[in-house]
């Protein structure tokens, strides 16, 4: 089973999934199931639960021998579902989960994204506490990402405005990360078995190197400005976004200067059984597609 499968990250792995087994082997988690028509279309299996309702998740999970299990978004109250979803998967059964996390310190309290990270350090523990067979995926940013953190009006300002300093981060390709995630589902050997995997790119890159790639693919001077973090606050706000918008940009941008997903693992690659996409591949093809 798959949840979060009418999201971006859930779909991506059923895509992957749809390529290598059949969809009669596959169930999805949804919310809505009017939201996921096309997964029904593909004979994919739809189960309604909501990861606020308990006893919704039991009669979901019946049956299910291994969950792909997407974390919530609603960062302040999600680690009560997630404690609901690994509780839920105890009692009806399921064997293995596969959990989608993030990299992160031992000690999340110094980190600017502690309000995200500390989430996903407490359902690690969770699930290494539950008894279940476990793998966590702790997922680097996805190189997806890089553009919404340029701007939408990027082409036309010519300039990333982000308080990152010249930090570096190993970014990985949402559909690589999914097509992973796919492969640990499947996987029959255990090697990935009660493992905390870190997934990156092969490379850290900077928003300077963004900025040179994007200049390359456009044709256009893209240039790349770091402010203090409080002339970015300031400067967003005066513009009307969102102040709680603001402080989620800039305490990413400010994990990021301090370098603390500045590290490069092998792992993607190796489950991947190929090279990740890279950065500027990934840049080129989003800009040129504009």
């Amino acid at each position: 089973m798959v949840t979060g499968a009418t999201g971006p990250l859930g779909s991506a792995v059923v895509d992957s999934l749809l390529k290598k087994i059949s969809a009669a082997d596959i169930a999805v988690l949804v919310r809505t199931p009017d939201k996921a028509g096309n997964l029904k279309a593909k004979g994919v299996e739809l189960r309604t639960g909501d990861y606020g309702n308990y006893a919704s998740l039991v009669s979901a999970f019946a049956d299910i021998d291994k969950l792909y299990f997407v974390s919530g978004n609603d960062i302040p109250g999600r680690m009560s579902q997630h404690e609901n979803v690994v509780r839920a998967a105890r009692e009806a059964g399921v064997r293995h989960i596969i959990y989608t996390s993030i990299p992160h310190e031992h000690d999340t309290r110094r980190s600017p994204i502690y309000f995200v990270v500390s989430s996903h350090a407490q359902t690690e523990k969770l699930l290494e506490d539950s008894g279940l067979t476990y793998t966590i995926l702790q997922h680097s940013i996805y190189t997806d990402m890089i553009p919404v953190f340029a701007g939408e009006q990027l082409l036309q300002t010519k300039t990333i405005y982000l308080p990152a300093g010249d930090g570096r981060v190993a970014y990985a390709v949402r559909t690589d990360l999914a097509e992973a995630g796919a492969n640990v589902l499947l996987d029959k050997t255990g090697k990935y078995d009660n493992k905390v995997i870190p997934l990156t790119g092969v490379e850290a890159v900077s928003f300077e190197d963004a900025a040179k790639s994007i200049s390359t693919a456009t044709g256009l001077n893209i240039g790349y400005y770091s402010p203090s973090v409080e002339e970015f606050k300031t400067t967003l706000t005066g513009a009307g976004v969102p102040s709680e918008i603001v402080d989620v940009v800039a305490g990413f941008a400010s994990s990021f200067k301090t370098g603390e997903l500045d590290f490069v693992s092998g792992d993607l690659e190796e489950i991947l059984g190929r090279k990740p996409v890279r950065a500027a591949r990934f840049l080129t093809d989003f800009y040129q597609g504009k």
